[in-house]
C-alpha cells in the first residue's frame, strides 16, 4: 500500500504495527470512471471494503442516498452480514482502496479495539438513517433462533495432537477455532483450542511442537440450546464473558455460534458497551460506557423490544459495570474477601433506568482493611458520576449496617428476624432479593441460607412481612369508576410503585421466602410457586402480564420525565394516558386486588 494512505483515520488507527503491515500488503488500488457501478446489490462476488482516496461515490441502500468523499468507506454492513444491498456509483473520477473481506474479518475478530469503532460507526450510519425503523428491524433478528443464525460446522482434533499440527489443520480448514476431543479418568469430554489460546501457549516452556492440545485447551465450555433466542445467546456471552457458546442439542453437539458472527447478525449496540466496560483502566473511562446504557434503553423500547428482555440486558451492562467499577477502586485483597451485592429491584433484574444505589458489601470473618471506609465512598460516589443518586432509605455499602462482615450480618438477619422493629421486615426483604456481583459469591448464599433456614419456622414474621402490601392505601372506589373516562383537563397521578408493582413484588416474595425459593425475579418466583401449585396457572398468567404492562408504562413515563427535563419518578399523570392504557391500567389493578386478597387469606392477615 504506498505511503499516502492513511492509518491515522477510524478505524484503521486502532490497528497495531503488525496489522497495519498485513493490510498494506493485501490492499490494492482501483480506479473508476465517472457513472461506473463501483457495488451493486446482492452482488455475487463476496464484496470488499472499499476507501475512498479520491473523488466522490453515491451510495443508495434500503431507499437512502448518501454521497461519500475522500476517506470515507462503504460495504462494512456487507461484509458483517455477508449480503450486500446497496448500489455505490462514481460521480467523477474515482480511486479507492480495495481492502479483502477476509483480512478485515479476521482483523475484527482479534483485535477488539479495532472491532468496536467499527461498530460504533456502522451503528452510526443505522441510527442516521431513520432510526426508528432500522432499529426495529435489527432488534427483530434478537428473536430469531440461534439455529437459523450463522453456526460454524464442529471441527474436532485429538486432544493428544501437538499444537504445530493442531494449527496445520486449522489452518486448512480456515477456522480460528478447533474442538478438543479427550479422555480425562476414563471419561471422554470435549473442550475447544482457538488462536488466543495458542497466543497464551507459545508462553509457555514447552515447544509448541511437543505440547499436547489438550494441555491449553478449555474445557469450562458454556453451551446454549439451538432453540434458544439469540438474544438469550448474547446474554450468555455476555453473562460469561466469552467469544464463543457450544451449540449443543441434548447431548448432540450442533455448531459453534462465535461472538463476530452474533454481531453481525445482529450488530446490537450493547455489545459496544460490553468491550468499553472490559477495557476500562480508569473510572473515567468507565463512566462513558454506563452513561450509555440509557441511551441503548431509549432504542430498545422504541425499536418495540419487550420489556422483560430489556430489563434483562440492561441488568447484565450493570451488573458488569458495578463489578468493574469495584475492581477499579478496590484493591484485589478486598475484592477476594468480600461480596458486592445488589439489591432491591437491580438484585430482581427489574430496574431499567437508573434510580438509586441500592447496594450492600459482605466481608469474609477475620479480614479488615483500613482504608475500607474511603473506598466504599468512592465507590458510591462513582455511581453517582454514572447516573445513580443516593439511595433514600441509605440502603449502601457506605452504611455500616450494609457493609458488615458475614458474622456480623448473620446477627443483624437475627435481630430483623426476632426484634419487634417494623423496619426489620422490610430490611429482610430487601436482603431476600440480593444477587452477587463481584467477589466471593458464597458469602452471600451462606447470609442467605442462614435467613432461609431461620424464617422457615417463623410463620408469624412472614406474616408480618407480608402484610406490608397493604401500607399503601389503595384510591377510592370512586376514582376506580372514574378512570376508565378521565379526560385530559383533569390533573390527577397514579404511584405506578407503591399502588402498582409493590403488592405484585412484594407479594411473591413473601411467598418465595415461606417455600424457600431460590429465584430472584418477580416472574420465576411467580412461575415457581404455579409449578408448587401454590398459585393458580391463571392468576400467575394475569400477574405477569400486568407487571410487564406496569413496567413498560414507568419505562415510557420515565423517559417522557427525562425528556421534559423531570426528575424521575413512579407518579404518573393520568391526563397523559391513553385510552387503552386506562383501560389496561384498571384491569391491572383489579387483578392485582385479587393478588392481595389470596395473600390476605394464606397469610391470615384478616381477622
Amino acid at each position: 500500500m504506498p505511503d499516502d494512505f492513511s492509518f491515522e483515520a477510524a478505524p484503521f488507527n486502532e490497528l497495531g504495527a503488525t496489522e497495519r503491515t498485513q493490510l498494506h500488503e493485501l490492499a490494492t488500488l482501483a480506479q473508476y470512471a465517472p457513472g461506473e457501478a463501483i457495488l451493486l446489490p446482492h452482488g455475487a462476488s463476496q464484496p470488499c471494503l472499499w476507501v475512498l482516496h479520491s473523488g466522490h461515490v453515491q451510495q443508495e441502500e434500503q431507499g437512502h442516498m448518501h454521497v461519500l468523499g475522500t476517506g470515507e468507506s462503504f460495504s462494512w454492513r456487507a461484509i458483517l452480514t455477508g449480503h450486500n444491498q446497496a448500489s455505490v456509483t462514481a460521480l467523477d473520477e474515482v480511486q479507492a482502496w480495495q481492502l479483502p473481506t477476509e483480512a478485515l474479518r479476521q482483523l475484527l475478530a482479534h483485535n477488539a479495539r479495532f472491532s468496536a469503532r467499527v461498530f460504533s460507526e456502522v451503528a452510526g450510519h443505522l441510527a442516521d438513517d431513520e432510526e426508528m425503523d432500522q432499529h426495529r428491524e435489527l432488534l427483530s433478528l434478537m428473536l430469531v433462533r440461534v439455529r437459523d443464525a450463522y453456526l460454524q460446522k464442529p471441527f474436532y482434533v485429538d486432544g493428544q495432537l501437538d499444537l504445530v499440527s493442531v494449527c496445520r489443520l486449522m489452518s486448512g480448514q480456515k477456522t480460528g477455532n478447533a474442538l478438543v476431543r479427550d479422555v480425562q479418568h476414563g471419561v471422554e469430554r470435549i473442550g475447544m483450542f482457538t488462536t488466543t489460546d495458542l497466543r497464551d501457549a507459545l508462553l509457555q516452556p514447552t515447544p509448541p511442537a511437543q505440547l499436547p492440545v489438550r494441555e491449553v485447551a478449555r474445557f469450562d465450555l458454556v453451551t446454549v440450546a439451538p432453540d434458544a433466542e439469540l438474544f438469550d445467546a448474547l446474554l450468555i456471552m455476555l453473562r460469561h464473558r466469552v467469544h464463543r457458546v457450544l451449540v449443543k442439542d441434548g447431548g448432540s453437539i450442533v455448531g459453534v455460534l462465535s461472538q463476530l458472527d452474533l454481531m453481525s447478525f445482529m450488530s446490537n449496540h450493547s455489545h459496544l458497551i460490553t468491550l468499553q466496560v472490559e477495557q476500562a483502566r480508569s473510572v473515567a473511562e468507565l463512566q462513558v460506557a454506563a452513561l450509555q446504557v440509557e441511551d441503548t434503553i431509549k432504542l430498545l423500547q422504541r425499536g418495540g423490544m419487550r420489556i422483560e428482555l430489556i430489563s434483562r440486558l440492561v441488568s447484565e451492562l450493570n451488573g458488569q459495570i458495578f463489578a468493574r467499577l469495584w475492581a477499579l477502586v478496590a484493591p484485589p485483597e478486598l475484592v477476594q474477601n468480600s461480596c458486592l451485592l445488589v439489591l432491591g429491584s437491580e438484585g430482581r433484574s427489574e430496574q431499567i433506568l437508573k434510580t438509586d444505589q441500592d447496594n450492600a458489601l459482605l466481608l469474609r470473618d477475620g479480614f479488615e482493611h483500613a482504608q475500607l471506609e474511603e473506598i466504599t465512598q468512592q465507590f458510591s460516589a462513582a455511581l453517582l458520576g454514572f447516573g445513580y443518586p443516593p439511595c433514600p432509605g441509605h440502603i449502601m455499602v457506605t452504611n455500616p449496617m450494609w457493609c458488615q462482615s458475614l458474622g456480623a450480618f448473620r446477627q443483624t438477619i437475627g435481630q430483623w428476624l426476632y426484634a419487634d422493629n417494623p423496619e426489620g421486615k422490610m430490611n429482610l426483604a430487601i436482603f431476600m432479593d440480593a444477587r452477587a456481583v463481584a467477589g466471593d459469591a458464597t458469602l452471600l448464599q451462606n447470609a442467605r441460607d442462614f435467613a432461609l433456614n431461620r424464617a422457615i419456622g417463623s410463620n408469624t414474621f412472614i406474616s408480618r412481612m407480608a402484610s406490608a402490601i397493604d401500607q399503601f392505601p389503595e384510591p377510592g372506589s370512586a376514582w376506580w369508576q372514574r378512570l376508565p373516562l378521565l379526560h385530559s383537563r383533569e390533573s390527577e397521578t397514579f404511584d405506578l410503585k407503591k399502588i402498582g408493582t409493590f403488592p405484585v413484588v412484594h407479594g411473591a416474595r413473601a411467598l418465595a421466602l415461606e417455600y424457600r425459593l431460590e429465584s430472584l425475579g418477580t416472574v420465576e418466583r411467580l412461575q415457581a410457586l404455579e409449578n408448587l401449585h401454590v398459585l393458580p396457572a391463571a392468576l400467575v398468567r394475569d400477574l405477569v402480564e400486568t407487571l410487564h404492562m406496569l413496567m413498560t408504562l414507568k419505562l415510557r413515563n420515565n423517559l417522557r420525565q427525562r425528556a421534559l427535563g423531570q426528575a424521575i419518578s413512579n407518579q404518573v399523570e393520568l391526563s397523559s394516558l391513553g385510552t387503552l392504557d386506562r383501560d389496561q391500567l384498571t384491569d391491572a389493578l383489579a387483578i392485582i386486588r385479587q393478588f392481595k386478597q389470596f395473600l390476605r387469606l394464606h397469610f391470615r392477615l384478616e381477622g
